[in-house]
C-alpha cells in the first residue's frame, strides 16, 4: 500500500511505496492513461525540482507518476546500496508493479532518458510511447559540462556555477535559485550518495549508461526525441544519433536553450509533449513482447 499524501508541506515529499523493495518518494497526480516521469541526476535534484512546471500540466490529460530515483531526492538510501542501471530499472518496473500500472507512457530527462531508454528495451510491453529529452544512453566523450555537474563539491559558489551551465537565459539563474539548490544538495544524505554515484574518471558512468546500438535500433515505441540546441551537459549529437536510430522517432530542437528543456521552454514542451502522447489511439500496433 502507499501512504497517504504527506503533511509536512514539502512540496517535494509526496507518496511512499515500496518499489523492487525499495522506500519510493513519488508524485501521483490527475486522471488518464499513466506516463511515468524519470528525472535528471544533477545536485539536490528531486522529482519535483524537475518536473514542477510540467506535472500539472500533463495531468490535465494522463496520470503523472513522478519518482526520486534511488540515490536522489526523499527516497530512501539503503545502506551499502549499490548504484547502477539493473537497480534503477528494477526500482522503476517495481513502481509500476505496485501501482498495478501494465504499460504507461515514458518520459525521461539526460539521466532519466538513459533508464528510460534502458526500459524500453528491457520491457517493451511494459511502454506505450517514449520521450527522451536531453537524453544519456548513446556513447559520447564526456563534456566538461557534465563532468562539473557529476564533480559537483558543495558550496554556493559552485552551484551557481553550474546552473549556468544549465540554462541558455541567464535570467532564470537568480541567487535564490541556486540559494534554494544548494540547500538541497547538502541535506543529510543526498551530498553522499550523488558522490558514491559518479567518482572520477566520469567517463566510465557514461559508458555504463549506454545501451548498444543494435538494442537501441531494435526500439519499436514511437518515440519523441527533446533537446535544447545550446545544451552544454550532452551534446545535441546524442539526440540527433537517437532519432537517426529508432525507426520510429521524431525529433524537436529547442532554439536558445540549454539543458532544461522543461524549464527554459515549459509550455512549449508541455504543449509538445501532450500532443504527441494524445496521438496514441487504441489501434496502434503494440511493442511486442
Amino acid at each position: 500500500m502507499n501512504a497517504p499524501q504527506n503533511p509536512t508541506g514539502n512540496p517535494e515529499i509526496a507518496h511512499t511505496v515500496v518499489a523492487g523493495g525499495i522506500h519510493t518518494n513519488y508524485h501521483d497526480l490527475g486522471q488518464g492513461f499513466p506516463v511515468l516521469l524519470i528525472h535528471g541526476s544533477g545536485p539536490g535534484v528531486s522529482a519535483w525540482a524537475n518536473w514542477r512546471l510540467i506535472m500539472p500540466e500533463l495531468a490535465k490529460q494522463a496520470r503523472v507518476i513522478a519518482p526520486d530515483m534511488v540515490g536522489f531526492g526523499y527516497t530512501d538510501r539503503p545502506a551499502g546500496q549499490r548504484y547502477g542501471m539493473d537497480t534503477w530499472v528494477a526500482q522503476a518496473i517495481g513502481l509500476l508493479d505496485a501501482l498495478h500500472i501494465e504499460q504507461a507512457d515514458l518520459i525521461g530527462n539526460s539521466f532519466g532518458g538513459a533508464l528510460a531508454l534502458a526500459l524500453a528495451i528491457r520491457h517493451p510491453q511494459r511502454i506505450r510511447r517514449l520521450v527522451l529529452m536531453g537524453s544519456v544512453g548513446v556513447e559520447f566523450p564526456i563534456t566538461p559540462g557534465l563532468d562539473a555537474v557529476w564533480g559537483y563539491a558543495p558550496s554556493l559558489e559552485n552551484m551557481r556555477k553550474l546552473l549556468d551551465i544549465f540554462a541558455y537565459d541567464r535570467k532564470l539563474v537568480t541567487d535564490e535559485l541556486a540559494k534554494l539548490r544548494y540547500e538541497a544538495s547538502i541535506r543529510p544524505g543526498f551530498q553522499e550518495s550523488f558522490a558514491a554515484m559518479f567518482p572520477a574518471p566520469r567517463q566510465r558512468w557514461v559508458d555504463a549508461m549506454a545501451s548498444k546500438e543494435e538494442d537501441i535500433r531494435l526500439v519499436p515505441h514511437q518515440t519523441l526525441v527533446i533537446h535544447g540546441r545550446e545544451d552544454q551537459v550532452i551534446p545535441l549529437s546524442n539526440s540527433l544519433a537517437l532519432a537517426n536510430w529508432i525507426a520510429r522517432a521524431q525529433l524537436h530542437v529547442f532554439g536558445q536553450c540549454g539543458h532544461w528543456t522543461q524549464i527554459e521552454h515549459a509550455g512549449r514542451f508541455a504543449q509538445c509533449v501532450r500532443n504527441f502522447l494524445s496521438e496514441a489511439g487504441q489501434d496502434e500496433p503494440q511493442p511486442l513482447a
